[in-house]
């Protein structure tokens, strides 16, 4: 099922506002997070439209959340972060996924919760494209 108004469905216009995609794996789909102010935010969301973690099956599940822990140890090796914070929310955007929000001791947010869209630190095209490189060498 595709829900014509869903960012992770339609991709486009809607995901490029926020997100740049890396790739496609088992059942998920892997974007990088356009605002960097934490570097190596990936969003990881299933393939199959649905609004919550009980609508998939026991096995989409389970694929899925492989593919989270593929994707997080992706970032691990890629950046170094001393940790990920990992935050599902979906009030306004009614497609499950994983915002994967690496976090540095020292540094921007540690301790905290993160912010949704700190709207700091954004990017050159080809900074968008080394990162994805080093994400998509590490999957």
């Amino acid at each position: 099922m595709i829900d014509q108004n869903c960012a992770y469905c339609v991709e486009g216009e809607l995901l490029a506002k926020f997100g740049i995609k890396i790739c496609e794996l088992e059942a998920s789909k892997v974007y990088l997070f356009k605002e960097q102010s934490h570097p190596g935010r990936c969003i990881v969301a299933p393939k199959k439209h649905v609004g919550d973690m009980t609508q998939l099956t026991a096995e989409e599940r389970s694929a899925y959340f492989e593919d989270v822990a593929k994707v997080a140890s992706a970032i691990m090796a890629a950046y170094h972060p001393d940790k990920i914070n990992y935050g599902a929310y979906g009030d306004t955007g009614h497609h499950v996924h994983f915002h994967l929000v690496p976090k540095y001791k020292d540094e921007f947010e540690w301790a905290g919760i993160f912010t949704m869209n700190p709207d700091l630190k954004y990017l050159s095209e080809e900074g968008y494209a080394e990162m994805i490189s080093k994400i998509k060498s590490n999957l």
